[in-house]
């Protein structure tokens, strides 16, 4: 099997599990390159994970001419900037989310992407995981009819009781939509398709929040960004969904997403993970029951939307964890905080095709 040449931008907190997977799991990729501004993170990762290697800089590592697709895991402020230098390289990107923090600079990079006949994708992946594409095979095989409603809520008090340096969730590129509504939305968006019309309420509750983890406790952390977000979608299948993000509420026992249909009613499960477990009701019954999981990848699996991007690259086709998904997703997001602002329902700029389905006969490491 060809496998493709894969660099590794950034070695914070998130690349671990990338450094793992993609090195282990799937059998179609190589990492061959890790870079960090701090080199010796980089290089301890490269003795790890036998990547032949190190870089320092941005510029280095896109000289080598051998790499086929560049992982972008800078931070969010950074993702415009390092995507578009990969992709004037000539090289494909798959960036971890947001995509960018302006509709503006999405759309410039899916041009671009576009322009140079590369490929362009984005974070999350969890969506081709067993979870959700169980749930997408149960939509799709008809067990809850004609879906009517969706609900998606992520609630909780935000991260400085854990995160050893969480300021940069309070800072621009941060709050509870840009950092976990790519999943609750991009979960939906893979189900129902796209978001025709929007409005939002948003808020900030706090102006400073104090770190209570062990690394920087007492300190008190400037809020720069909205940590309420409220929203409604109207889908263009007719689909009504609400949704809400924060980081005010100390506790809550309302379910991460559910679809609601004309013959029944699918509990979700957490679109941040690959897993089920998977809720099910149907016409004339109470409960839920739990569906057997009817894919691959039920770990966690991240990076296995790069090798889908590299399957795509190898066979011809579009990637799943696709630009244009991202830019509809981004787009969303930010338009609830634009509807907050002007009163008004927003119209996203963008349309997106649902991802093809993940196949329901593979195994782990196997993408096509």
């Amino acid at each position: 099997m060809k496998k493709t040449k894969i660099g590794i931008l950034g070695c914070g907190n998130i690349s671990g599990i990338y450094m793992k997977n993609l090195t282990s799991m799937f059998l179609n990729v190589e990492v061959i390159a890790v870079c960090d501004i701090i080199v010796e993170r980089a290089q301890a990762h490269a003795d790890t994970y036998n990547i032949p290697n190190v870089y320092a800089s941005n510029k280095e590592m896109l000289g080598n001419k051998d790499i086929e697709i560049v992982v972008n895991l800078t931070t969010p402020d950074q993702h415009y900037i390092t995507s578009k230098e990969v992709l004037m390289a000539g090289k494909s990107v798959h960036c971890e989310k947001p995509m960018a923090l302006s509709v503006e600079d999405g759309e410039e990079l899916l041009n671009l992407a576009k322009e140079k006949n590369l490929l362009i994708g984005n974070a999350p992946d969890t969506f081709l995981g067993a979870g959700i594409q169980t749930c997408r095979k149960l939509i799709d095989d008809g067990f809850i009819g004609t879906p009517i409603s969706a609900t998606a809520y992520l609630m909780c008090a935000g991260h400085e009781s854990w995160h050893p340096d969480p300021e940069f969730y309070y800072q621009a590129g941060g709050g509870p939509m840009l950092d976990m509504g790519p999943y609750y939305v991009t979960a939906l968006v893979s189900l129902l398709g796209s978001v025709k019309r929007l409005c939002g309420m948003t808020k900030q509750s706090f102006p400073y929040r104090t770190i209570t983890s062990e690394k920087k406790f007492g300190k008190q952390v400037p809020v720069e960004v909205e940590t309420f977000v409220s929203g409604l979608m109207e889908f263009d299948n007719g689909v009504i969904a609400n949704i809400i993000t924060t980081f005010d509420v100390q506790a809550s026992g309302l379910k991460w997403l559910e679809i609601h249909g004309t013959e029944g009613s699918i509990q979700v499960p957490d679109p941040n993970c690959f897993e089920g477990p998977v809720m099910l009701s149907r016409k004339g019954h109470d409960d839920f029951m739990e569906i057997p999981l009817t894919h691959a990848y039920a770990e966690n699996s991240r990076g296995l939307a790069v090798s889908d991007m590299a399957s795509a690259l190898q066979n011809g086709r579009k990637n799943r964890a696709n630009g244009d998904l991202s830019f509809h997703v981004l787009d969303i997001m930010l338009g609830f905080e634009k509807s907050s602002k002007s009163g008004k329902f927003y119209r996203p700029k963008s349309k997106v095709k649902r991802p093809a389905a993940m196949k329901n006969n593979l195994i782990n490491g196997d993408i096509d």
